[in-house]
């Protein structure tokens, strides 16, 4: 089954997910700068435990899926300096603790260094679709975020997740449990800004 086809198998989930009153306040203005910031601070730490998940899925994905992982993994890196850039215009820590719902994300990309490659490929092209949809959801963004929703929109965003995409179809991943437990870790990671 196609990767894509798991969209379909859980519309409810995937709208919970893509469309997150975080996200509509996004596109709105009406999330305070605060409830912004506290999700800024987490999705650094998260990037961070996504590039550490990343780099060893590389180093065991099969041949034709390693040129688009490491494209990833590059861009995280250059994530990972955007972040800090965007950190000292804002003012904000990015050595703050990790919330339970970051903590749980992490203990998520934990498990998936146990998984086999196409259920680990599927997990990742889960999350980074998700993010893209998400953030699309947003724009084109309330003026205080229209920055940040332009930032993840970029085409070049869209062709690394159907890259994925293609690897996680070619390995032959798919599972709904999956899908739905890494849905559900992006749902819980727009509701942490919101209940901060």
């Amino acid at each position: 089954m196609p990767v894509a086809e798991l969209l379909r198998r859980h519309p409810d989930a995937w709208r919970g997910a893509t469309a997150h009153p975080f996200l509509q306040a996004v596109a709105d203005g009406s999330l305070p700068p605060a409830a912004f910031d506290t999700w800024l601070v987490q999705d650094a730490r998260f990037v961070a435990d996504l590039l550490r998940f990343q780099a060893r899925l590389l180093a065991r994905a099969p041949r034709p899926a390693q040129a688009v992982l490491a494209a990833g993994a590059v861009a995280l890196v250059e994530e990972l300096a955007w972040f800090d850039q965007q950190a000292a215009a804002r003012g904000l820590d990015l050595t703050a603790p990790a919330r339970p719902a970051t903590a749980a994300y992490a203990g998520l990309l934990d498990r998936l260094d146990g998984a086999d490659v196409p259920t680990a490929l599927t997990a990742l092209w889960t999350i980074e679709r998700t993010y893209l949809d998400a953030w699309s959801s947003a724009a084109p963004g309330a003026p205080a975020y229209r920055e940040f929703v332009e930032h993840w929109t970029v085409p070049a965003f869209a062709g690394y997740v159907a890259g994925l995409e293609e690897a996680a179809d070619a390995a032959g991943g798919s599972g709904d449990t999956l899908f739905l437990e890494v849905v559900a870790a992006e749902t819980a990671f727009w509701q942490m800004a919101v209940d901060a």
